[in-house]
């Protein structure tokens, strides 16, 4: 599991990136990574992005990968002018393949950059290649369906994505039953997670595993709402879910355990073209994490291993000592404030540890 998934992996060079109302292309992007780090291969295979990334999926062999695409898969021109607008070339969609990625979440602030056919182009790309999807679809009723993980020999895990407009989502990006969009949520309220957790209701079966996802909150900065925590925590209390995937922040925030279930309330970026962008230096966007998370029958969490990793040359790699030092103290210091712990294991990788029951 991961936070925001690929904001612009592999780009061609006449893809344009809109930021702040100057037209650039992805170009832009890499040639400013390489003023920090170096040349970047021109020619890579889709595994490229991922590097070391894989070997850690071949280690853990989790029953599920789920990331939150923020990209549309497209070649539509149809741009919505609001600064920021990122796409990948159906070309480069066995990048996501090559990872063996099961499911992407697709309520998000970019996934309708390059409007409505964008956002159909972007299903049929990732229906194509088997994907499944969540929080996205041609209509309100479809895009809340969920995503059904069919677990062999555990089950079904079923993933729901909803976005906020704290995220930077727009409003008219909301499904209809008339036209294409997202699953978005008019505000983060506990009457708002109960309208949420009788949807789950209806959808759950005995032994399913609950997961929802929810982009909310601004780009940057540690704090933790708490209409955020009580959302997520009326959604356990009433739809008994088992994990919170929160995304948005551009790099990690606290965990939490409520009833021995799991809140990420901001997993950060894993894959992106920021490198070398400056201005939020202090939160190391380049240092990212991989969750693995040990769910039990009941939902409750058994084990979370956390692993660091950086982004440099547009490639995951192993992060400093320094480095995942900084990232334990960091995660550890935001956590224990909802009393969770976060320690440094062997080989550089991290785990939670909290009171069970609290």
């Amino acid at each position: 599991m991961t936070g925001r998934g690929i904001d612009q992996v592999l780009p061609h060079p006449s893809d344009p990136v809109l930021h702040e109302g100057y037209a650039a292309t992805a170009l832009d992007y890499v040639r400013l990574a390489e003023a920090a780090n170096g040349p970047i291969p021109r020619r890579v295979e889709p595994s490229y992005i991922w590097g070391v990334a894989l070997d850690e999926f071949k280690r853990m062999r989790p029953d599920a990968r789920i990331v939150n695409l923020e990209t549309a898969i497209t070649r539509s021109d149809d741009y919505v002018p609001k600064g920021i607008n990122y796409r990948m070339r159906p070309d480069n969609v066995a990048c996501l393949t090559a990872a063996g990625i099961d499911c992407c979440e697709l309520a998000n602030n970019h996934i309708l950059d390059w409007g409505q056919r964008g956002l159909l182009d972007t299903l049929a790309a990732l229906q194509h290649i088997h994907i499944k999807t969540a929080g996205a679809g041609p209509s309100r009723d479809q895009a809340g369906i969920p995503a059904v993980l069919d677990i062999a020999g555990n089950g079904r895990v079923l993933v729901f994505a909803f976005a906020c407009t704290s995220s930077g989502t727009p409003r008219s990006w909301a499904a209809t039953s008339a036209k294409p969009g997202i699953n978005l949520l008019a505000e983060v309220s506990e009457a708002t997670a109960a309208v949420v957790a009788d949807h789950i209701a209806r959808i759950k079966k005995p032994g399913d595993q609950v997961i929802v996802a929810v982009h909310w909150g601004e780009n940057w900065g540690y704090a933790v709402p708490d209409q955020h925590r009580r959302f997520a925590h009326a959604l356990i209390d009433k739809a008994g879910v088992a994990v919170i995937h929160g995304h948005s922040s551009h790099h990690p925030k606290a965990i939490e355990l409520y009833r021995d279930r799991l809140i990420l309330y901001g997993c950060g970026d894993f894959l992106n073209d920021y490198e070398g962008i400056r201005g939020y230096e202090r939160y190391r966007d380049d240092l990212v994490l991989m969750y693995f998370a040990d769910i039990e029958p009941a939902g409750t969490l058994a084990a979370l291993e956390l692993v660091p990793l950086q982004i440099r040359n547009f490639q995951l790699v192993r992060p400093s000592e320094q480095d995942v030092r900084w990232m334990q103290q960091t995660l550890d210091r935001e956590s224990r404030k909802f009393g969770a712990a976060i320690s440094l294991r062997q080989h550089g990788r991290l785990a939670l540890s909290w009171q069970h029951g609290t």
